[in-house]
């Protein structure tokens, strides 16, 4: 039996717009019978409307056709629909709210029990949920290739700095057949910053021929409790792995501790011409640290008799490096070194 909605108003009937709400409800109805069709919508019954049901809709029992294709409603169907809707114009507001599809509100003039549809809400609510996402910010790239090269350069020479570059500076005592081999005896190791990471005197495997105080600065007193070679050996090379390792004349300083360090990650302050044109010498000759260290620093080092000390030659060895870091390192990118 299909539902018919009657609107009681005692008071004076409101205006009504021609066919205005008869073709929004058939539209309505069209539109859910659609999406009950195709499954997204379970079949209820039809809503209360204020239109006519729409022509497709067979006569039910009882009832006879019309003209405009609704069926005419027998006198008892009409008494209980009349005392169905008297009794619901005086339940609360809150009752009449419950049923999900309705929007009840009362008319504007007094004595009406009209409600109004939201026929457009009601639509809505029925059609399937959809996840909705967040939408994703979007990252701001480089403005050119040219401020991108740039940076590229920048954070690959920051990438190498502070944990990943030393400073190495070894002392030798003269061992062997009249002292004619260069054996360690001093090693001290700073970082980026010149902070000493290690620096001990360390015993030699061969007895000492000469101490060579004059230039390495040890003497007899500090092989007393020095570090046997093997293991002091160990602990430099722990320091040195994966690092980039400066030094000048560094070979020597290689050869005592009987190491090789791979040529990409080795620094020589004594074979960067940068360096020399800054110091104003000859690009290919080989400058020694304490000439260097007094042009480009205006500091004094291996000064006096008492020999050299090796935390002082590696701070000055990194900071001649920095002063030429990053045209070095550009030099190097382009023309990278056999290991």
């Amino acid at each position: 039996m299909s539902t018919l909605l009657l609107n009681l108003d005692f008071g004076e009937p409101p205006p009504k717009k021609a066919g205005e709400g008869n073709a929004k409800h058939q539209r309505f109805v069209r539109r859910r019978r659609f999406l009950e069709q195709r499954g997204f919508l379970s079949k209820k019954s039809q809503p209360p409307g204020r239109g006519p049901t729409l022509p497709s809709d067979p006569p039910k029992k009882g009832e006879s056709p019309q003209a405009d294709g609704t069926g005419k409603v027998p006198p008892h169907a009409n008494k209980r629909k009349t005392a169905a809707s008297s009794s619901g114009s005086q339940q609360p507001l809150g009752k009449r709210a419950a049923v999900p599809w309705l929007t009840p509100a009362p008319s504007r003039k007094a004595g009406s029990v009209v409600t109004a549809v939201d026929l457009l809400g009601e639509f809505q609510s029925a059609l399937p949920k959809t996840k909705s996402y967040p939408a994703r910010p979007q990252k701001k790239g480089p403005q050119n290739s040219t401020q991108a090269h740039s940076a590229n350069k920048c954070s690959g020479a920051s990438q190498k700095i502070p944990g990943k570059m030393v400073a190495i500076d070894c002392e030798m005592v003269g061992t062997g057949p009249k002292g004619h081999v260069s054996s360690l005896a001093r090693c001290s190791v700073v970082n980026y910053d010149g902070d000493v990471l290690y620096d001990e005197y360390i015993l030699p495997p061969s007895h000492i021929v000469d101490y060579r105080t004059r230039w390495s600065g040890i003497r007899k007193q500090h092989m007393v409790n020095a570090t046997p070679f093997k293991v002091a050996r160990g602990q430099i090379l722990k320091l040195l792995a994966g690092k980039i390792v400066v030094g000048h004349a560094i070979h020597n300083d290689f050869k005592a501790l009987q190491y090789f360090h791979p040529k990409s990650l080795t620094r020589d302050t004594s074979h960067i011409p940068a360096l020399n044109r800054k110091a104003d010498c000859p690009e290919n000759a080989t400058v020694s640290l304490k000439q260097l260290t007094k042009k480009l620093l205006n500091r004094d080092i291996q000064a006096g008799r008492g020999g050299h000390s090796s935390v002082e030659d590696a701070q000055a060895t990194m900071e001649l490096y920095r002063l030429v870091e990053v045209e070095w390192e550009e030099h190097l990118a382009q023309n990278p070194p056999d290991d």
